[in-house]
This record gives C-alpha cells, structure tokens and sequence, in this order.
C-alpha cells in the first residue's frame, strides 16, 4: 500500500482504477479496508483512492485533536499530489464529516458528496458530553472502549447475524494506538455544523439512511435530506450499511459513481 508524507507524518492511501476519481473515506475505528468490496466494483469504471485518516489504520496521529479540517487538508495534499482536481467524494459516519469540511473549503473540486450513515449536524451537548465520558474510557482502557463500540453500530438484530464481522471490525480496531482515538472523538465533538451546505450546494449530494441507525437520530436525517437538492437512499439496518446492507450499498454507489460528471 502506498503512502505519502504530510507534516512528517506517513499517511496510507490505496490507489486503484481509471477514469473519474472517487475519494472513499472510513468512519470511525475504521481503516481503508472498510472498502475493499466496494472498490473491486468500482475500480472496473472509475479511479477509487481510499485513505487511512489520522490514527487509523496505518496512518500516524497529527495531535492530540484531529479536527475534521486537519483531516479533510490532508486528503487535498494527496489529491493536489496526485494532480487529481475533480473527485467525488464518500464518506461513511466520521469520514462523512470529513467530506463535508471538504467540501465547504473545496467546492471547485468536488464533483459530488455521498454521506453514508453520516450527518451534517454538529455534536448536540448530550452527545458532546458522550465523547466526553469516552475519552475517558479510552484513557482508562481503550480496548474494553472498542469492545463495547462496534457492536453498538449495528441493529440489534444484526449483532447476533453478524458477529464474525464484528470480531473482525474489532480486531482491526484494536491496532489503533489509543491516541488516534481520542484525537477523532476530540474532532468529531468540536466539528461545525454544515447543514447550510446541504441547502445552497451546486453539486449533487446523496445521503444513505438507516431505519435502525443506533448512532444516528432517523427522522433527523430524513429532515436534512429534504434541503436543497439532496438526494436519499434509505436502508432498514444499523450503522454499518457496507456490512449489513453490503449488495444494495454496493448497488447505490455504483449508480452514484455513474452519475458523476467530469
């Protein structure tokens, strides 16, 4: 896997295919690999680069907060040095936010936005106070904090279906050095809310919504999918759409990617 410096960090990228690019990026506890299935789709019609954000992954940490536009000027590092200047943008959960900063410094450059079990609302005080009370748990013993996580991403009915995925979820989780994952929930906490760029947006924007999102409120999301000219896909599953509705998400981006123009 390729991997490039920024800010005398090594950050991991995959870059695969050719034609119109799709820059996909991970959620939270994530790496690229989240992709994988994804990208053999569509690496046969487009340029599909995946990125390991800040402590994840094989991704180094900036600091001790990774805000949404650290990360989000991170991945126009890699696309400036790519001589990449239009891309569409993915993002699932916490790499949706990303998408989002993106997007609001970047708009001459993307092409378009999906938000895969994403909002573009900020942290609400209750769930400020909820990032706060897990960096504490990080701090005190982060793997116990990654157990009790990843399987609270997915409908309940889909822990018991799923739950060779989610070992797997978590092991890979459990690579993180705990300061990667204080330093997201210290970015998601502060992150902006961008719901007016839902509203004024030039380029399309799709939102992919889970009936039984246990980290999302379902009505909300259907509210931001109303402004402007945003488009939606909804599933009836949890979080963790790439694992629990697989076929049809691989579907829904397929025709996301074939609707991009250059």
């Amino acid at each position: 896997m390729p991997s490039f410096l920024y800010k005398n960090l090594n950050v991991h990228y995959s870059d695969q295919g050719t034609g119109n690019c799709i820059v996909l990026l991970h959620g939270f506890l994530e790496d690229l690999s989240m992709w994988d299935s994804v990208v053999e789709v569509l690496k046969k019609t487009h340029r599909v680069i995946c990125i390991d954000l800040f402590g994840h992954g094989k991704t180094e940490n900036l600091g001790y907060i990774h805000s949404m536009e650290d990360q989000a000027n991170m991945v126009k590092f890699l696309l400036d040095s790519l001589s990449l200047t239009r891309y569409a943008l993915v993002g699932h959960s916490m790499g949706g936010y990303i998408a989002l900063a993106f997007a609001e410094m970047y708009p001459q450059q993307t092409s378009a936005l999906c938000l895969m079990n994403s909002t573009a609302l900020a942290d609400d005080k209750e769930k400020q106070t909820n990032r706060d009370r897990g960096i504490r748990a990080v701090k005190q013993y982060h793997k116990t904090f990654i157990r009790l996580a990843i399987p609270n991403l997915f409908s309940e009915d889909n822990r018991s279906i799923f739950s060779n995925e989610i070992i797997q979820i978590t092991d890979v989780a459990l690579k993180m050095d705990p300061q990667g994952i204080i330093g997201a929930l210290e970015g998601m906490k502060i992150r902006n809310d961008r719901t007016k760029l839902l509203e004024t947006s030039k380029f399309p924007i799709l939102m992919i919504i889970s009936k039984k999102d246990p980290a999302l409120d379902y009505k909300s999301l259907l509210t931001q999918s109303n402004l402007g000219k945003v488009k939606k896909v909804v599933f009836d599953d949890g979080h963790m759409s790439h694992v629990e509705n697989k076929l049809s998400l691989i579907r829904t981006l397929e025709k996301f990617a074939a609707s991009i123009l250059e």
